[in-house]
């Protein structure tokens, strides 16, 4: 058997990329946002309504910044093209 090579090894946060790392991020702070918002009363308590205030704002703020991400990441790409 061979032994793995570093990129085998690698965890998941190395395999992603840029853009889907502050997409993921983006989508946590969202989540940990609907979470303090639950906690202050600003949504009813209800598993249903957290439920789809935690979806509907994970999705949103994580595709946003994945888009924004790839944005960037496409045009530093096309710049640095000779």
């Amino acid at each position: 058997m061979t032994p793995p090579t570093s990129k085998q090894k690698a965890g998941i946060w190395q395999r992603l990329s840029l853009p889907q790392r502050s997409g993921l991020v983006a989508a946590l702070i969202a989540l940990l946002l609907v979470l303090i918002g639950v906690a202050r009363g600003t949504v009813p308590f209800h598993p249903l309504n957290i439920l789809v205030a935690m979806l509907i704002s994970a999705v949103s703020w994580g595709l946003v910044a994945w888009a924004v991400a790839t944005a960037a990441v496409d045009v530093e790409s096309d710049i640095n093209e000779p």
